[in-house]
Order: structure tokens, then C-alpha cells, then sequence
């Protein structure tokens, strides 16, 4: 059976993308430091295929302990989800975020390239674009972030073009996505932040099962429809089969001597504001959302959504997940996990009135 090591796999997008890799036939091998998940993730994960994959805690800087990981398993390749994700503590502490995520990356190339592993897809995030100029967007958009933790993914892409230049051995798919929501459609993984959400689904999640008393709304002035942020929210299924595609496709064979790594974007080719977000939300879990508009978050761009046609011809894959099936799913993990990981057992939901 083909080893696929994930890195940050007990993280939301590494466990769903795990549970999909091992529906397809592969075994992934589970490397994270739990800084901002549970090593229970792994017990979920065995709960839904049969099988639990191997886990490993540990710190991509941490070169020894991951080569030791490369010595125990014949890993194939390596999907990187691995590091701090957060723009609005990246904006605070962007230290934290290049010290993170740059060093990670380079510690976990050197590793694959002592032991001969070139094959790697990497997260990266639709965030590079920054305020793109062409909506939706395309993968030759001009790379232009704005924040610190959008500018640690371009840095990565980066230093892999890098490697694949100076050595056209490496096999690399680069992943722009754009906004992962919902959960795997058994409730038993699902997005579990630590601390306050970062993300708009988890919280409306979180104010939806009574956790929270309301959601802010970062900005009502933005130029869209209704002055809020527009989004392309993908199903984290549909995501996660979306690696499973990359994966097929840098399988097959190297590319083309010259021919720069695939950048691909994958979203759903379709933008939706924060408030239709909201009243998608009530409407699946049959809860009100109480809601205050705030001022802008820094970083924040207006509007962002995926041409997605590349990843229909590269790699054969499109989202076939809906909106509703995202806020559906996204609300039975919730609702049956109001504490996420950290809460052993469900309890009823907390009404909202409205």
C-alpha cells in the first residue's frame, strides 16, 4: 500500500483529506505537533474507515524526529498542510508565522530530499492573490498577498519552484483553495479551533449551538451587493478529493523538462457574502443567527472567488457539494460536538431565540 506522509493531518483540511486517501486505497502517515488539534482526530479517522493510520507528534523543524519518521515508512510522497493559519494573528505576530511556516517547509524539503522523496503537493491558499484585478480568478493572477500569513504560502510555492528548477526530479502540485467549510457527512470530523474561530463557518457554528452570542461581521462597506465580504466556500470533501486527483496526477509521470510545478485552484467558481452565509447557516440548522456588523478585519479583501476551469482539465475534478450540503454537514458536526474534540459527548443544543 502506497505511504502518503501529511503533515498537520489531525488538522481540519489533513484529517479529511486522510479519511479520502485511505477510501482510495493509500495509507497516510499522520505527522503533527498538535498546536491546534487533537490527537483523538486519529481515533475519529479509524472510526470512519476501519483502520487507524499512524501518528507521529512532532515538529516539522524538528528534522531528526521527522527523519526518523522517513526511515520507519517507504513514503511515496507528501501532501504539506502543515502551519499557523490564522491572517489576523499573522498581521500581529507575523514573526511567529515566517519562523513557523518558512522553517517548516525548508526543514521538511531537506528531509524528503535526503531520504529521495520529491513528490509533494502543498496547501497553499487562494490569499496569495490578494485584491485580484480579474474576478474570478485565475491561476496566472498576479500573485500579490496582504497579510504575512498569505505571504508565507507564496514563499513556499516559491522555494518549491525553487527545488523543481534546480532539480526537475521533483514532482509538485501547488494548491490554491479558497474557503474550506462543512465536515465529513458522518459527524465525526469535523472544524474544531482552539479558541476564538478565525473562520466564519466555525463560528457560526459555534453561535448556532449556543457557544457564542453573536457573530461579528467584519465590514458592511465593502463595493458587493450587500457591502459584506464575497467568498468561494468549497465542501472540505470536495477538497479533500481534490488532493486525492493532485495526487493521481504527479503519479503518472515528472513533468515536462522546463515546464514550471501545476498551480491549480480549487473552489467552487461561485462567491457568497458573509450574509447569505448567514441565512444559509439558519436555514439548514433551523437556529437564528444573531449577527453585529464591525469594522474591517486588517488583510481583508472584498471579493475572491475561483475560476476553476484548470482543475476540470489537469486534474478532473470539480466541487460537487452545494451550500446547503456544506452548512448541513457543518451543522451535524456541530450540533452532535458543541464542545468540538475537546467535549467527550454530545449534549442538546442551546436554542438561539428568533
Amino acid at each position: 500500500m502506497t505511504e502518503v506522509l501529511v503533515t498537520g493531518g489531525t488538522g481540519y483540511i489533513g484529517s479529511h483529506t486522510a479519511v479520502s486517501l485511505m477510501e482510495a486505497g493509500y495509507r497516510p502517515v499522520i505527522v503533527d505537533n498538535l498546536s491546534n488539534s487533537e490527537a483523538s482526530v486519529v481515533k475519529c479517522i479509524a472510526r470512519i474507515t476501519g483502520k487507524q493510520p499512524p501518528f507521529y507528534k512532532l515538529d516539522l523543524r524538528n528534522a531528526n524526529a521527522l527523519n526518523k519518521v522517513f526511515e520507519k515508512h517507504r513514503i511515496d510522497s507528501v501532501i504539506h498542510f502543515a502551519g499557523l493559519k490564522a491572517v489576523g494573528e499573522s498581521v500581529d505576530a507575523p514573526l511567529l508565522y515566517y519562523e513557523n511556516n518558512i522553517m517548516g517547509a525548508l526543514s521538511l524539503c531537506r528531509v524528503m530530499a535526503a531520504n529521495r522523496v520529491k513528490k509533494i503537493i502543498f496547501s497553499s491558499s487562494a490569499s496569495v492573490y490578494g485584491e485580484a484585478n480579474i474576478i474570478p480568478v485565475t491561476e496566472d493572477c498576479p500573485p500579490a498577498p496582504t497579510n504575512p500569513y498569505a505571504r508565507t504560502k507564496l514563499m513556499i510555492e516559491q522555494i518549491l519552484q525553487d527545488s523543481h528548477r534546480a532539480d526537475p526530479a521533483w514532482r509538485i502540485i501547488l494548491l490554491r483553495y479558497f474557503n474550506p467549510v462543512g465536515a465529513h457527512f458522518s459527524g465525526l470530523i469535523g472544524e474544531s479551533p482552539r479558541g476564538i474561530p478565525n473562520n466564519l463557518m466555525p463560528f457560526l457554528s459555534q453561535v448556532a449551538v449556543g457557544r457564542r452570542p453573536h457573530i461579528n461581521v467584519f465590514g458592511n462597506d465593502y463595493p458587493t451587493p450587500d457591502g459584506t465580504g464575497v467568498r468561494d466556500y468549497i465542501h472540505i470533501m470536495d477538497l479533500a478529493e481534490g488532493h486525492i486527483a493532485a495526487l493521481k496526477k504527479i503519479e503518472k509521470a515528472a513533468a515536462p523538462k522546463g515546464q514550471k510545478p501545476l498551480i491549480v485552484n480549487l473552489g467552487t467558481g461561485k462567491g457568497y457574502s458573509v450574509l447569505e452565509m448567514i441565512r444559509a447557516f439558519e436555514k439548514s440548522s433551523g437556529q437564528k443567527i444573531p449577527y453585529r456588523i464591525a469594522r474591517r478585519r486588517p488583510g481583508d479583501v472584498a471579493t475572491l472567488y475561483a475560476d476553476t476551469q484548470l482543475a476540470r482539465k489537469a486534474l478532473g475534478w470539480k466541487a460537487k457539494r452545494n451550500l446547503a450540503d456544506m452548512c448541513t454537514d457543518a451543522w451535524r458536526w456541530q450540533s452532535s460536538h458543541p464542545e468540538g474534540y475537546a467535549g467527550s459527548s454530545a449534549r442538546p443544543v442551546k436554542k438561539n431565540p428568533g
